[in-house]
């Protein structure tokens, strides 16, 4: 199947982003569209917390950058107006993965 190969080589390809940027800079979330902000840790909390928590802390903010900007890309894609179904069902799950992500991350701090 044409899709499972394409998706397997993208998901493969991801790890090539690593000495390449990825096209996040094209796809920034518009400014109202704050659900899609990456929050950062207030300061006082990030000087109280320890490396490891701040190490991970820092991937997921990397994690939450690009799927904010897939989230975009993929609304960006599409027709706000006429979305079928399938289109709106993505969309959700996107954006219920970056809630349940940040929640996670609440509940890691």
């Amino acid at each position: 199947d044409a899709f499972a190969k394409g998706t397997a080589i993208a998901a493969a390809a991801g790890s090539q982003h690593k000495t390449t940027s990825p096209p996040t800079a094209k796809y920034l979330a518009p400014e109202n569209c704050v659900s899609l902000n990456v929050p950062a840790v207030n300061n006082p909390i990030w000087g109280n917390i320890s490396s490891g928590i701040r190490n991970q802390e820092i991937k997921m903010q990397k994690i939450l950058k690009l799927l904010a900007s897939g989230i975009t890309a993929f609304a960006r894609s599409v027709d706000g107006k006429d979305m079928s179904e399938e289109q709106q069902d993505a969309l959700a799950l996107f954006c219920n993965v970056q809630f349940e992500i940040n929640c996670f991350k609440k509940s890691v701090i």
